[in-house]
């Protein structure tokens, strides 16, 4: 079984990763520790990485009024928390309530 990180080179189509000169690209810290995580969760075999794709395609073809104004990265979060949750990882209450924490600085980057 090849791991999550050679799978995501292989990301074709919506769900292809944002590259510079064959470089992925991110645009603040954030966005690397959300690339990273949704990874490493796979490779722990949290999830399948091919579950997390079909989930993140999803996000970015159904983007609404409501949020098509996001980045990809954006999409890539909102992608692993859903699945997160629908998993029963994490709530969404604990969800909310460490980005109120981020938000307001008692959590930092």
């Amino acid at each position: 079984m090849t791991r999550a990180d050679e799978r995501v080179g292989q990301m074709e189509g919506p769900s292809a990763l944002p590259r510079k000169n064959g470089e992925l690209v991110f645009e603040a810290p954030w966005e690397g520790r959300a690339f990273g995580m949704a990874v490493a969760l796979s490779d722990e075999r949290l999830y399948r990485w091919d579950e997390f794709r079909a989930r993140l395609i999803d996000e970015i073809t159904t983007a609404d009024a409501s949020n098509a104004g996001t980045t990809y990265y954006e999409r890539w979060l909102a992608a692993l928390e859903a699945l997160l949750t629908a998993r029963g990882v994490i709530t969404r209450a604990e969800l909310d309530d460490r980005a109120a924490g981020y938000l307001s600085g008692e959590r930092e980057d």
